[in-house]
């Protein structure tokens, strides 16, 4: 009887144990992905911003070559 509930309690910490490590790694799987997706979401922005910086100092530019 003894090993039978050594068993089924050995059993349980096993399924538990892992269950608990799936969920960890299906989170970590989560973060990851999250990560990257801001850093392509900063990686667009900074595009952008460049992009509008090289807009402004061309019109600067042009705005002094008129004079």
């Amino acid at each position: 009887m003894k090993k039978a509930l050594l068993a089924v309690t050995l059993g349980s910490l096993l399924a538990g144990a892992t269950g608990c490590h799936r969920n960890t790694r299906e989170n970590v799987e989560d973060k990851a992905e999250r990560a990257g997706d801001k850093i392509e979401d900063a990686a667009d922005e900074a595009k952008d911003d460049t992009k509008d910086a090289v807009e402004s100092a061309g019109d600067k530019i042009e705005d002094a070559t008129d004079k």
